[in-house]
């Protein structure tokens, strides 16, 4: 067997990488690179179950980020569960040619509860006072305090939020690096998600320092990974899964089919709350898709024609339609909503801000009926943004309850955004492997599709063809 890593940098586009990003490029040029067609929607939990089993979303059941769970008629996002994702796992797959095939997991999406060897996913430490503090779940249990030791807590408030840095993508190319040294695992899977939090704050624009710094900061840690394991006799594959294009135009879709009579709120202490239940449709948003959830049959043709109708709305599909998109499957939506280029969609459903609810104004991934990536800023409305985070860091400190309630509702802040097919190749997710590349796949295709990613694995770690995607 030949050992891999697969390094997954979000956010990485053709167009993004030259002189800000000299090891990138230079590994590009010794290699191959195409760009990577990927899967609808274009979000993070859904190409990577497409990627992990080379499935269709419709046949992995990972429609999105976040769906109704209709059995318990509750949204939830961003779930941590293995068994959610159907179908054999590339591990599974290693693991059944060579029995002493190991895979290390870092940081993919559904870590938890896996047949992987190895394993490490952010899992906070929620407290009864409703203190939120960093850490992580690893496979083996005993290795998150080796790492603890090592390398010291996972930074889970630079994972996440307002105040997200390289800090976070650097720990885990660190504990990469760990693994590779100490566990020898046969397929390493690494996931850097620093470049897609900043391209989602301050869109593509290379002009722009802070993209500029993204981009350099990036690049020195994915080169120091990716020079550490081929010192260790690994082949590389570095890809992603999508690319950030700019936006200036949210879309509130939940306001719509409120004002429509379609969404129903529950009052709870002076703050309104979604209510999935009563509601007879309503949007579980996911940045530029949307799954819409219909009660009664009948009212699908009305609603459809409701949002055809409004700007920034693209395209809809409906029943056997969401075929078309790799989609129909239970967990989607009677509808699914794609936004046009420009616009994506928020999960807001109340109309005026004062009846916001609390965890609106919070980073609470867990809790938002929809994807909230206005959590990556602080409200501007608060004039020193530092002495506030610190005023409410001490009240907690000394006991108090103390709500960290800095983000904003103000959607127009955000400036790029991901999920619909790109117009352009240079600007959607790419492969680039370690070796030039002088045939197709095995199917005659010379585009490659995020489901291949798991065959051209498989290849180059048991066939030794001498190309990752060739003969």
């Amino acid at each position: 067997m030949q050992s891999l890593l697969i390094l997954n940098i979000v956010g990485l586009t053709p167009s993004l990488l030259g002189e800000l990003t000299p090891r990138l490029s230079a590994f590009v040029a010794s290699g191959h690179m195409q760009p990577l067609k990927s899967v609808t929607p274009a979000v993070t939990c859904t190409v990577q179950a497409t990627m992990m089993t080379g499935l269709s979303p419709q046949q992995h059941g990972i429609v999105g980020n976040g769906w109704l769970f209709r059995d318990l008629a509750e949204i939830w996002f961003w779930r941590q569960s293995n068994k959610l994702v159907s179908g054999e796992k590339i591990w599974e797959a290693g693991k059944a040619r060579d029995p002493k095939f190991t895979c290390a997991n870092l940081f993919w999406w559904y870590n938890m509860a896996s047949s992987h060897d190895y394993g490490i996913t952010p899992r906070p430490i929620y407290k009864a006072d409703g203190r939120k503090l960093p850490d992580c779940y690893t496979t083996p249990p005993a290795w998150r305090g080796e790492l603890t030791q090592k390398l010291g807590a996972f930074p889970l408030f630079q994972f996440w939020g307002p105040a997200t840095t390289i800090k976070s993508s650097r720990w885990i190319a660190d504990a990469a690096k760990l693994a590779i040294t100490e566990k020898n695992p046969t397929l390493t899977m690494v996931y850097l998600p620093h470049l897609d939090y900043d391209l989602q704050r301050h869109g593509p624009d290379l002009t722009d320092p802070a993209v500029q710094q993204s981009l350099r900061d990036i690049d020195e840690v994915a080169g120091d990974l990716i020079a550490h394991a081929q010192q260790a006799g690994r082949r590389v594959m570095v890809l992603s899964e999508y690319g950030i294009t700019a936006v200036d135009r949210p879309v509130h879709i939940n306001r719509i089919l409120r004002e429509a009579g379609y969404v129903v709120v529950r009052e709870e202490d002076g703050a309104e709350l979604l209510d999935p239940i009563a509601s007879s449709a309503y949007a579980v948003a996911d940045h530029q898709f949307a799954h819409v959830y219909i009660s009664r049959p009948e009212l699908i043709a009305p609603v459809r024609r409701l949002l055809s109708n409004i700007a920034g709305i693209e395209n809809i599909w409906a029943g056997s339609e969401r075929a078309a998109i790799g989609l129909d499957h239970p967990r989607s939506g009677e509808l699914v909503v794609m936004a046009d280029k420009r616009s994506w969609f928020t999960y807001y459903y109340w109309q005026d801000d004062a009846l916001a609810p609390d965890f609106a104004r919070t980073v609470e991934i867990h809790r938002k009926p929809g994807y909230d990536p206005a959590e990556l800023f602080v409200d501007t409305n608060i004039r020193f943004p530092k002495l506030a985070v610190a005023w409410r860091l001490g009240k907690r400190l000394l006991g108090f309850r103390s709500l960290m309630n800095v983000i904003g509702l103000d959607a127009s802040l955000v400036q790029g955004s991901h999920g619909r097919p790109v117009d352009d190749a240079a600007d959607g997710p790419l492969l680039i492997l370690d070796r030039p590349v002088s045939a197709p796949l095995a199917d005659g295709r010379n585009e490659i599709h995020a489901a291949d990613i798991k065959d051209i694995a498989l290849k180059i770690m048991f066939e030794n063809t001498g190309s990752g995607a060739g003969t």
